[in-house]
């Protein structure tokens, strides 16, 4: 199998203009969302209009590049989250699949609100009917047994539970925003087969990509910031020992083990 990652330093835009229409099977996005990180060389403090306009650009490039089978999916914050559904549903034409909302166990503590414990990450497709998700690759265990379910696993739903990396953990990168690696990986196993190219327009600490390479899929990462690129290169080149985070429930035995394929 012919299975190549590559790393593109350059303006997301820019570099996905060169890529050629309907050759990526699945865009996974995690754009700065304008709440002025420190990301280096980018800004993340954009007045409203310019960010949106950024966002249409990129978002105009995304589908054009994915195959009509193809799916897109955008990690964003609560504020501006619902102007990239208007955006992909009444612009762009996409199809909406899911809101999926990423539980995590730890955030940013408050004492006058509530604490953020939660992601958003948008799934929209670029067919109504004619996409790829592979079910059977990411499903989780049954809770109890029913002789209704399918007791190969569960549809994980649209609520993620999975751990943060955490500023003091060995896999955690010089990157404010590091997702999770088994995020990413049931975003690639639904969305997309062995072989296909994988896009990531905003690379960062190069989660993604990895998840790629462990994946069997080939795919392309980009990024303005040179370090992230170094960042990204380095952690494809060390050596894999699982991936640093996972959904809860897939500890969880099944109940009538005598009647069940035990995974």
């Amino acid at each position: 199998m012919d299975q190549r990652i590559i790393t593109v330093c350059g303006d997301a835009v820019d570099e996905m203009r060169k890529i050629p229409d309907a050759s990526i099977r699945l865009v996974a996005a995690d754009p700065p969302y304008n709440l002025n990180k420190d990301y280096g060389s980018s800004k993340d403090n954009l007045k409203f209009e310019e960010y949106l306009k950024f966002s249409r650009l990129w978002l105009n490039e995304a589908k054009r590049l994915l195959t009509d089978d193809g799916a897109l999916y955008v990690f964003m914050g609560m504020r501006y989250i619902s102007y990239i559904y208007i955006i992909l549903e009444q612009e762009l034409s996409m199809t909406f699949n899911s809101w999926i909302t990423w539980h995590y166990t730890q955030g940013i503590g408050k004492t006058r609100g509530f604490s953020p414990r939660h992601d958003d990450i948008l799934f929209f497709t670029k067919s109504p009917d004619k996409f790829v998700f592979n079910l059977d690759n990411i499903r989780v265990p049954q809770k109890y047994y029913r002789q209704v379910n399918n007791m190969d696993g569960a549809n994980p739903g649209n609520v993620w539970e999975f751990s943060h990396v955490h500023y003091c953990s060995k896999d955690r990168k010089r990157h404010p925003t590091q997702k999770p690696e088994a995020l990413f990986e049931r975003i690639i196993l639904a969305s997309s087969h062995e072989g296909d190219t994988v896009l990531d327009p905003f690379v960062g600490s190069g989660t993604c990509l990895r998840v790629c390479q462990q994946t069997h899929r080939s795919a392309i990462g980009i990024d303005i910031n040179p370090e992230y690129i170094a960042m990204t290169n380095e952690r494809l080149a060390e050596k894999f020992a699982g991936f640093d985070s996972f959904d809860e429930r897939i500890k969880r035995g099944n109940n009538k083990a005598s009647q069940l394929t035990i995974f």
